[in-house]
């Protein structure tokens, strides 16, 4: 379950919320859109809390009735989460299907009868299709929360029947403070992080606290001996094969994303990198442009293809990346 929530560059979206509650007019479905690792689900876990709450205390969930008592341990019998059941594997049909009989049910706690959908984006054509028929009969205290990463790849007509809200990434300053006071970190370990996270603090609080940044200290290194003929390309894919693949390729993106700044911006540090400086340095001197945007239109191809959820060859996907790679370097 999501950690519940309230961080403080959300304070706007809910005091909104509360404005509306106030007023008993909370729309039967909300898209909380922005990019990921703003804190749009700690925000939907929060909202459902205070919603599901019998004795709510100035806009807050009270935290010890029985009703919150059962959303801390993960069992609310009306509130519902509906996610892929893998990573980069769709919301089924039948998932939304079981959603939608929960939503048809009487409330057991006497209530809202809540779901949260995330990220909201996995819809199929199918699921889409078939949670369309909630948006449109919804019942009464009935709140439907869709989270999503990507509102560019929901369904317009998703879309158009939920009220949106926008969670955009905080200033550095406040991710840096945040960070800094979450992590016990310096503020440059902080805002190095965040670069590497493009500025979303719960990103780089992942980052930090999981095994992200030895897959990433593992790709950097493949990627110097590949430009150095110290590994093959299928050697390094065949390592990196169980890592975040849409991580991978945003790294390496990052990496390039630094290459041209050297080359086109003549700046003399990397912009997120600053760990990869001299490596970084002398593909901006070796590599043409060209090279470098023909990979990273390449890489932008691929992540399409992952979102899409099309199953490539991760194998296959890889060495052709990895071989693109270390011709940067000839």
């Amino acid at each position: 379950m999501p950690a519940e929530q309230l961080y403080p560059w959300c304070e706007l979206q809910w005091q909104r919320l509360l404005q509306q509650r106030a007023s008993d007019r909370l729309p039967h479905a909300l898209l909380l859109s922005g990019p990921a690792g703003v804190g749009k689900e700690g925000f939907a876990e929060t909202l459902a809390s205070l919603l599901l709450c019998h004795q709510p205390n100035n806009d807050a969930p009270c935290g010890h009735c029985h009703s919150c008592e059962l959303h801390a341990a993960g069992h609310h019998p009306d509130l519902v989460r509906a996610s892929p059941e893998a990573e980069g594997k769709p919301i089924k049909v039948d998932q939304v299907r079981e959603l939608i009989e929960h939503l048809h049910s009487t409330a057991q706690q006497g209530g809202y009868r809540v779901v949260i959908m995330s990220p909201a984006e996995s819809l199929n054509i199918s699921s889409a299709n078939a949670l369309l028929k909630i948006l449109e009969e919804p019942g009464r205290n009935t709140l439907l929360l869709l989270v999503c990463h990507q509102p560019g790849q929901l369904m317009p007509t998703i879309r158009s029947r939920c009220q949106r809200i926008d969670f955009a990434t905080p200033s550095a300053e406040q991710s840096e403070l945040w960070l800094q006071q979450k992590l016990k970190l310096e503020q440059d370990r902080a805002a190095q992080l965040l670069r590497l996270c493009h500025g979303a603090p719960l990103k780089a609080q992942a980052l930090y606290e999981g095994d992200l940044l030895e897959q990433r200290k593992k790709l950097m290194s493949g990627l110097a001996d590949l430009l150095r003929g110290r590994m093959a390309a299928s050697e390094l894919a065949q390592q990196l094969l169980k890592a975040d693949l849409l991580q991978c390729l945003d790294w390496i993106n990052s990496l390039l994303s630094d290459i041209v700044r050297i080359q086109l911006a003549d700046l003399q540090e990397p912009a997120v990198n600053a760990d990869m400086k001299r490596m970084l340095q002398a593909i901006a001197k070796r590599a043409s442009s060209a090279q470098v945007f023909a990979l990273a239109d390449r890489i932008q191809e691929e992540r399409v293809s992952l979102l899409l959820r099309q199953n490539p060859n991760r194998q296959l996907l890889l060495e052709r990346l990895l071989l693109q790679w270390a011709e940067l370097s000839r």
